[in-house]
């Protein structure tokens, strides 16, 4: 049951007092005060529990006046509304109390239907007024609320056609991260300082907004300031500078309104979010506009969502295969599994392109099972016509760590075809084992428990540990082919390759490295120790026909020797 609203009554005549308790009691908890400074006591004791004052203005001790001047001081007070209570004939003492902010006035003797009716008024606008304020502010930072500053914005375009404005949005990287490890109370000190700063930038310019979390968003007039990566970075600089939480980053993006352009207050908030999304994760660069060529990015990031679900139901992504082979002997020994997009208007679609957009949408997941399969049924089919039996590589993306189905599909489909689970290698890239490496090795764990073989792609473009090395349930080490360049450019004595090349094998590793374009870089591979190899110098992707004419020359040579 709902507890009744609490009504002060404050009257110092004790027939008075009881008259207003009893019209009342019916419907609200009375509490009582002989005069002023009584008043204030109960008022300290249930603070914004109370709805509303009942004022008697003469009183001893404290009157009235002084009363309502000291309620209306405090902040804690002033919003509670006040009744005064006077004589017939007492205007004067109306007046004066309405002017220091007395909200309403009943005369003596009572009348109770009046008295309730303009209770139950003045309690009902209060709690309006209360829920618009709501509606209106922020209640952590004080700022705009997401809906009234849509409306806002959008009055302040429309009464100063003459200016030009911006629509200014931020984003705090790893916000969550910030609440967890240093605490709620924490990440929220840093959105009021942040606010603070916000309106001392803004000022009488325009107006800011808490939106959501970690985002504000400002209108502000044209080129009150100048946008650079250096003026970010100070205003960086100062919100580092006002808690504890140190090394925030934010990132912000800047939607320049057009006078030609018809777009709502929300979409151009939307695409100044955009932009300071679409640099999350880049050092150095603190903001971005909204412009053209992002907004054709975005658009065409649409299309290729729009088309994904399709373009996998028609079998429009094709699978290549890249050989590998062993480094000393040249021999085919495998080969790693490529996805081709091959659309009916587009043609081939950059692998760059659309599998970047696929991890972040979740759609990678489908496409890599998808992959899966048609690499299973490759092999079934190479075994059926009697071709040699080699292990295919197949990509295994973050989020497919993250599937509880992951070992139970896997298996499943080496069981389908017939296959032995070390004829599938399963490629996770380096920057994956950084981010979760507890779930990482338990997955992966698992999997080469079954008996699939698992490799670390990549390596050399992060930043795992060699420790961490030692830990991960590993066959193969695969050495990126940027960090295989870059150590291809040293003399011998000043690189790493041969110390990687003897940890992992020291280790029991395989080590295959990708990216081999030049005999030269070939054959100083081969000095190191390393087993395997593929790039372009050797052979470069193919679809998966032609890989099986590949196959089928080689067994027939090898039948003929």
């Amino acid at each position: 049951m709902m507890s009744k609203k609490k009504i002060l009554v404050v009257e110092d005549n004790n027939i008075n007092r009881a008259m207003l308790a009893s019209i009342l009691d019916s419907q609200y908890e009375v509490l009582e005060a002989e005069n002023g400074q009584e008043a204030l006591d109960v008022l300290e004791q249930y603070k914004d529990e109370i709805s509303l004052i009942l004022l008697d203005i003469i009183m001893p001790v404290m009157d009235g006046y002084t009363f309502l001047s000291i309620v209306k001081e405090n902040p804690n007070y002033a919003s509670v509304p006040v009744i005064v209570t006077t004589q017939n004939d007492g205007e004067s003492d109306e007046v004066a109390a309405l002017s220091q902010g007395a909200a309403d006035f009943v005369g003596k003797p009572y009348k109770p239907q009046i008295i309730l009716h303009r209770v139950a008024s003045i309690i009902n606008l209060r709690e309006t007024a209360a829920m618009v304020n709501q509606f209106k502010y922020d209640r952590l930072t004080g700022l705009y609320g997401k809906e009234y500053f849509y409306k806002s914005a959008r009055e302040f375009i429309m009464k100063n056609p003459e200016k030009q404005y911006d629509i200014v949005c931020s984003d705090i990287e790893n916000f969550k991260l910030i609440n967890d490890v240093f605490g709620v109370p924490a990440g929220d000190a840093l959105l009021c300082g942040i606010a603070q700063i916000y309106t001392q930038y803004v000022n009488a310019h325009g107006i800011c907004s808490h939106f959501h979390a970690d985002q504000f968003v400002c209108l502000m007039e044209h080129d009150v300031v100048e946008y650079s990566d250096d003026f970010f970075a100070q205003v960086n600089a100062k919100i580092n500078g006002l808690t504890k939480v140190k090394n925030v980053s934010l990132k912000w993006g800047v939607y320049v309104i057009s006078s030609a352009e018809n777009v709502p207050v929300e979409q151009m908030c939307d695409r100044a979010l955009l932009a300071a999304r679409s640099i999350k994760g880049q050092y150095g660069k603190y903001f971005s506009y909204y412009d053209a060529t992002l907004r054709n990015q975005l658009l065409r990031n649409q299309e290729i969502t729009n088309e994904m679900e399709k373009a996998l139901l028609e079998e429009q992504f094709v699978v290549y295969l890249q050989p590998k082979y062993k480094t000393t002997t040249r021999e085919l020994c495998g080969a790693e599994a490529l996805v081709r997009w091959i659309h009916p208007e587009w043609g081939f679609q950059s692998p760059g392109e659309f599998i970047p957009l696929f991890e972040k949408n979740g759609f990678i997941t489908k496409l890599d099972q998808y992959v899966w399969k048609k690499v299973c049924m490759l092999l079934h089919e190479w075994d059926q016509k009697g071709l040699r039996s080699i292990p295919v590589s197949v990509n295994v993306s973050r989020a497919d760590i993250y599937n509880v189905n992951l070992a139970d599909i896997l298996k499943g489909l080496a069981e389908t075809y017939n296959l032995e689970p070390s004829r599938i290698h399963l490629e996770v890239t380096e920057s994956a084992y950084t981010e979760d490496p507890k779930q990482i090795i338990e997955t992966m764990g698992c999997l080469r428990d079954l008996g699939f073989m698992v490799e670390m792609d990549d390596f050399g473009s992060g930043y795992s540990s060699l420790n961490m090395l030692n830990q991960l349930p590993l066959d193969v080490l695969k050495l990126d082919m940027k960090f295989i360049q870059s150590e291809m450019a040293k003399p011998a004595e000043q690189g790493i390759l041969r110390f990687i090349m003897d940890l992992a094998h020291w280790m029991n590793l395989y080590v295959v490295a990708e990216g081999v374009e030049s005999r030269e870089q070939l054959e100083r591979l081969g000095e190191l120790g390393c087993d395997y190899v593929q790039g372009y110098y050797l052979a470069k992707p193919m679809p998966s026909a032609a890989f099986e004419q590949l196959l089928q020359q080689l067994d027939a040579i090898k039948d003929m020797e």
